[in-house]
C-alpha cells in the first residue's frame, strides 16, 4: 500500500474530526492529503445532518449581505459540528474560592513586574488542570475512533483557546505539569500573542490533554463549551462573582470563579466529574498545594 503523504498538522486534525486518512486518499484517488481535502471529506451525515430546510432566501424578509466563511472558520465548524452530533456530553458546573490565589497574585506583581511577565489568573488554572490530570489519569485519555480502546497519556498538555480576528485558535502549552508557574505563565504570553498575528505552527497546536476556554475578561455566569476530540473534556470558565460565604456564623463576601466542565460521558460519568472538579476546585482555593 502506498504511503499517504500528509504533514502532522493534517494528521492531528483528521484524528479531531474523525477521518481516515487513508480511506479518503484511496477515495480521492489521491497520494496527497491537504486540509482542503478533510473539509470536503468530513462526514457531512453526522455533522451537518439534513439542512435542506435551512435554505432560506432571507432578502424577503428585509437587506442582508453576505460574508464567506473563512477556510480556518470552515474545517472548525466541521469539526465542532460532528463533536457536538457524536460525542455523548455532560456539562458539570462548579464554582471555586480564589481569594488565595487573587492575594498570591497580588504579592507576586512586583517580581512579575520585574521578570517581565505578565502573571495572569489562567496561569494558575493551567497549572492547577496539570495536577488534577495527573491526580485523574482518565481524564488525560482518548478513546479510539471505534470507542474500543482508551488511551492513557503519560504527559500533560494544555490547549487554550484564544480568541483571534482570524477565529478561534487553540495553542497548546507542552508539559504543563512539569513547568512552574513563571514558565507556564510565559509559555500563555508568547502564544497567545503568537496566535493573534497567526504566527503560530503545527508544532504549537493539537495532541491536547483537556482545553482551557476562558470568558473571564469578558463576561457570562456558566456556558456549555462543546469537547474538543480526542480530547475528553474541556474546562470553561467565566467571569468571578462574589458571593457571601458563612464562616461560621459570620457571613463575608467572597470572590467564586464559576467553571464549566463539558465531558465525554461514554468515558467519564457524573461521580468521575464531581471527583474532578472537587479536587480541582481545592486546589485553586489553597494554591500552596499546586506548587508542591
Amino acid at each position: 500500500m502506498t504511503e499517504v503523504i500528509a504533514s502532522p498538522s493534517v494528521r492531528a486534525l483528521a484524528g479531531r474530526m474523525d477521518i481516515d486518512i487513508a480511506k479518503l486518499a484511496k477515495d480521492l484517488g489521491r497520494t496527497t492529503i491537504a486540509r482542503e481535502d478533510l473539509e470536503r471529506g468530513a462526514p457531512s451525515g453526522a455533522a451537518k445532518g439534513d439542512t435542506s430546510y435551512w435554505e432560506v432566501d432571507h432578502s424577503l424578509f428585509g437587506p442582508v449581505t453576505e460574508e464567506p466563511m473563512s477556510r480556518f472558520a470552515k474545517v472548525a465548524a466541521a469539526n465542532l459540528g460532528a463533536a457536538n452530533a457524536l460525542i455523548p456530553q455532560v456539562t458539570h458546573h462548579d464554582r471555586a474560592d480564589i481569594r488565595a490565589i487573587e492575594a498570591f497574585r497580588k504579592a507576586l506583581k512586583p517580581e512579575a513586574e520585574a521578570r517581565g511577565v505578565k502573571l495572569t489568573a489562567l496561569a494558575f488554572h493551567v497549572q492547577a488542570l496539570a495536577r488534577a490530570l495527573r491526580a485523574f489519569p482518565r481524564f488525560n485519555a482518548s478513546l479510539s475512533p471505534d470507542g474500543n480502546t482508551l488511551i492513557l497519556k503519560d504527559y500533560v498538555h494544555i490547549g487554550i483557546a484564544v480568541d483571534t480576528p482570524h477565529g478561534l485558535m487553540v495553542p497548546v502549552i507542552r508539559d504543563a505539569d512539569r513547568k512552574g508557574l513563571w514558565q507556564i505563565a510565559s509559555d500563555i504570553g508568547d502564544l497567545a500573542s503568537r496566535a493573534q498575528e497567526r504566527k503560530v505552527g503545527p508544532e504549537d497546536m493539537g495532541g491536547a490533554s483537556m482545553t482551557i476556554s476562558s470568558l473571564g475578561g469578558i463576561g457570562g455566569t456558566a456556558f456549555t463549551p462543546i469537547v474538543n476530540p480526542p480530547e475528553l473534556a474541556i474546562l470553561g470558565i467565566t467571569r468571578t462573582e462574589i458571593f457571601t460565604v458563612w464562616e461560621g456564623d459570620i457571613p463575608k463576601p467572597v470572590p467564586m470563579l464559576p467553571l464549566d466542565l463539558s465531558y465525554d460521558h461514554r468515558v467519564i460519568n457524573g461521580a468521575d466529574a464531581a471527583r474532578f472538579m472537587t479536587y480541582l476546585c481545592g486546589l485553586l482555593a489553597d494554591p500552596r498545594r499546586m506548587m508542591v
